[in-house]
């Protein structure tokens, strides 16, 4: 097309002036052309005439709690948590963490006569939705904190359901008189109608079996051995050994106690109680509260002389790292967090733990090849890899990775009866996954995921410091 047949397909018009208007505007004025610098305009903005006695509406208040308004605003609905929540995925009535979180928190804070959905009691805790979103909102902190609410404040504490899961929360209570005669404990807590009786009265399901409890815990083991074997002025780790390796798998504990002494590291053995994660879950805040004053109180005089602590369970290092500052503000609480690590975690950042695996083999009952799970609490440690990579070097083991699926026993989550059948169906992909890996035999670092892993393939399952005790001891 030319530029002459171009011009004349051009509609004529009024050439635009700056202000917006058109030159027929300007049409009284045909001496002097009208350009940016000439041009003025009429437009008088008006002052501010705010009212005097107005005073701006707080929706929030005084909260005596932290201040989660900014993590709520911050939240814009793109329910990538709920597409990530597998409590979500198979129960119809649980309408996910975008509710549970900045919604319901804002009704909380809002609506002084506001219920909390009971709802948020199905909340698993895995916190796999705290690693969905991409905007930061802290959910599980406000999952956590709506959920002590609504037992503080709406449970009936003569409740069957109360009392269930105060039981099952406090496992270290229960678990320490076990010790006393563990034998005993565990044929009772796995004879078949005792098992019946705890469904039909606790509700409690009959489907799994209870852990077996150790013969010797590992605080007498840790005494009986007269405590730490190596002295150090610079290398000083604190162990937080948390539950179930105290009083079901002490063989995790001392494991890590022997590979942080190989490394040269002097061990300390605080005073300590529950890390407060089966706690949270259950919306027993109170009794979290009390075991989390314990912990901070003891680690933190350690960590002021040069210790850092360090967990074997993921749960409790998640605990002591995210929801304590989040939950609590007692003096030492932010140091603590700090100077937490997983256990594994902090021999591959201090010492060169990738080499002294690629330079030794295993042989004998660990020699074989594993089926991996990563926990969710892991995962929100960015440590869901962290054992394929380290053992791939290993000569004599070959560890496969079993998927980024929730094991579903999320704790004490998968030990109601009303909740067994969603557990189970949140594990079939790890079931499935771990069937068709090669090994069978599995691992991971968290104690119930290694009884949903036992319980759904009867593999027998093993945590990675066992493998490293293995590969570098023995």
């Amino acid at each position: 097309m030319s530029e002459d047949r171009a011009d004349d397909e051009t509609e004529p018009g009024p050439p635009r002036v700056p202000d917006g208007g058109t030159a027929s505007d300007t049409a009284g004025d045909t001496t002097t052309p009208m350009s940016d610098t000439d041009h003025t305009s009429d437009f008088e903005p008006m002052e501010p005439n705010p009212d005097e006695n107005h005073e701006p509406t707080d929706v929030f208040g005084e909260a005596e709690e932290f201040d989660l308004r900014s993590g709520a605003d911050s939240c814009y609905k793109c329910s990538s948590c709920d597409t990530s929540c597998p409590v979500a995925e198979v129960d119809d009535d649980f309408p996910g963490p975008k509710f549970q979180g900045p919604e319901q928190w804002r009704l909380t804070q809002s609506e002084e006569d506001y219920e909390v959905d009971e709802s948020v009691t199905s909340c698993s805790n895995c916190m796999r939705c705290d690693d969905a979103c991409p905007s930061g909102v802290p959910l599980s902190q406000m999952h956590n904190t709506t959920r002590g609410r609504f037992v503080d404040e709406q449970m009936s504490k003569l409740s069957v359901e109360y009392w269930r899961n105060r039981i099952l929360a406090n496992y270290r209570t229960s678990a320490f008189f076990a010790s006393k005669v563990p034998r005993l404990a565990t044929a009772a807590m796995n004879f078949g109608p005792a098992r019946w009786v705890m469904e039909k009265t606790l509700g409690v399901t009959s489907e799994r079996d209870f852990p077996e409890f150790a013969t010797e815990t590992f605080t007498d083991w840790w005494q009986a051995r007269g405590g730490a074997q190596v002295q150090s002025a610079d290398k000083r780790v604190a162990y937080f050994h948390g539950c179930y390796a105290e009083y079901n798998t002490p063989e995790v504990a001392k494991a890590l106690v022997r590979l942080f002494e190989h490394f040269g590291y002097q061990v300390a053995v605080p005073e300590q109680g529950c890390s407060g994660t089966p706690m949270f879950a259950n919306g027993m805040l109170d009794d979290a509260r009390r075991d989390a004053k314990t912990n901070v109180s003891s680690l933190s005089a350690l960590v002021d002389e040069g210790y850092d602590a360090v967990c074997s369970c993921t749960s409790c290092s998640m605990s002591l790292r995210q929801e304590y500052p989040e939950l609590f503000d007692f003096e030492g609480t932010d140091e603590v967090a700090a100077n937490t690590y997983e256990a594994v975690e902090y021999l591959r950042i201090h010492e060169d733990l990738s080499g002294a695996v690629a330079d030794t083999d295993v042989d004998g009952d660990l020699a074989e090849e594993f089926a991996y799970h990563a926990p969710c609490h892991a995962r929100n440690q960015g440590l869901d890899r962290q054992a394929v990579e380290l053992f791939r070097e290993l000569d004599g083991v070959d560890v496969e990775d079993v998927g980024d699926s929730c094991s579903g026993i999320s704790g004490t989550y998968g030990w109601k009866e009303e909740k067994y059948d969603y557990s189970m169906e949140i594990g079939e992909e790890m079931f499935e996954h771990m069937e068709h890996a090669e090994g069978q035999t599995g691992m991971t670092e968290c104690p119930t995921c290694a009884m949903q892993m036992e319980h759904g393939t009867g593999y027998e399952i093993r945590h990675p410091l066992e493998l490293l005790e293995a590969a570098l001891l023995e």
